[in-house]
């Protein structure tokens, strides 16, 4: 590896809308928390919302407030969780191509300065969950448990990304919670389900860096199946649908779901059958895709509820 990391690898969006409107002092700190790339922060908002919409009575809408209160949320909770993430690989970032000048490992923002942003991110979040039922809050703060350690578990097991699972669907357990106030066999079916998800995603966005993570000494279910990634993609996924038709038909969701899932089920055989895992701008592409995905997901869930 070159000693000067290659700034034009880099992931980091220039001159978009955070560029053009917000002050510059504010710039690193948006792009700490990743708010010009919005993926992220749709990923660990879509399991929620599917439980706000599975764990309504037949005939209603989900609750507009929740799913509002829920984005918001989910925006700073994937900030947070970026701000943690980037303390902790601030060194391996700076020996990374992609990742050298996020704002830790270039030096824009300062630890201290990081520390103090991460407890506002905090604070902010816990303003929202206030707003839910006592239960509600408590299975939200849980959730802390699995933020922090996830920047460690790449150093220490070649399943980074099933920790990643858990740590992504927790709002599948939230938003159950915060509707019936319990959490229910169907609420751990669809967690589970958003978890064999989130391995099949994560793990095509790990191929981006394998030969990076190769380099460096980072470990990732991309680098452990190598050639045979395809096919083990394609049981996460198979197991994820599986797991979403058990959770729905616990519920007695009505028929319309099973179109809305039929055509996920697509959606998620062309991204296994297309994907170019040695093309680091196609990896991303169908990485990015699983917004589409989770939006098919939670309107057919929306239309079940509605339709019975």
């Amino acid at each position: 590896m070159n000693d000067i990391p290659d700034h034009n690898a880099s992931d980091i969006p220039r001159g978009n809308w955070l560029d053009r409107y917000l002050p510059s002092l504010m710039r690193p700190y948006a792009r700490l928390m990743r708010l010009d790339r919005p993926i992220g922060t749709w990923l660990v908002l879509l399991p929620g919302w599917w439980a706000l919409a599975l764990a309504e009575t037949p005939g209603n809408w989900p609750n507009f407030l929740w799913v509002v209160l829920f984005g918001i949320g989910a925006i700073l909770m994937r900030g947070a969780g970026c701000v943690i993430n980037d303390m902790f690989d601030r060194d391996f970032d700076a020996q990374v191509a992609r990742t050298a000048d996020r704002p830790l490992a270039s030096g824009a923002i300062r630890m201290r300065a990081a520390l103090v942003f991460l407890a506002a991110l905090l604070l902010v979040s816990l303003g929202i969950l206030v707003q839910f039922n006592p239960f509600a809050m408590a299975v939200g703060t849980l959730s802390l448990a699995l933020v922090i350690p996830y920047p460690l578990m790449k150093r220490i097991t070649w399943w980074p990304q099933a920790w990643l699972g858990l740590t992504f669907n927790w709002g599948a357990l939230l938003g159950w919670a915060v509707v019936r106030g319990e959490i229910e066999p169907a609420t751990l079916v669809l967690y589970a389900a958003g978890f064999f998800w989130t391995l099949g995603y994560d793990t095509i966005y790990a191929h981006q860096d394998k030969e990076d993570d190769a380099l460096v000494g980072i470990k990732s279910t991309a680098r452990l199946l190598g050639a045979n990634s395809r096919p083990w993609i394609a049981g996460f996924y198979t197991v994820c649908i599986a797991l979403l038709a058990l959770s729905a038909w616990m519920v007695a969701i009505g028929w319309p779901f099973w179109i809305g899932l039929a055509v996920g089920i697509a959606h998620l055989i062309w991204q296994t059958a297309a994907i170019n895992f040695d093309d680091p701008k196609d990896c991303l592409k169908k990485f990015r895709a699983n917004r589409d995905f989770g939006l098919i997901i939670f309107a057919a869930a929306i239309a079940g509820r509605m339709i019975v």
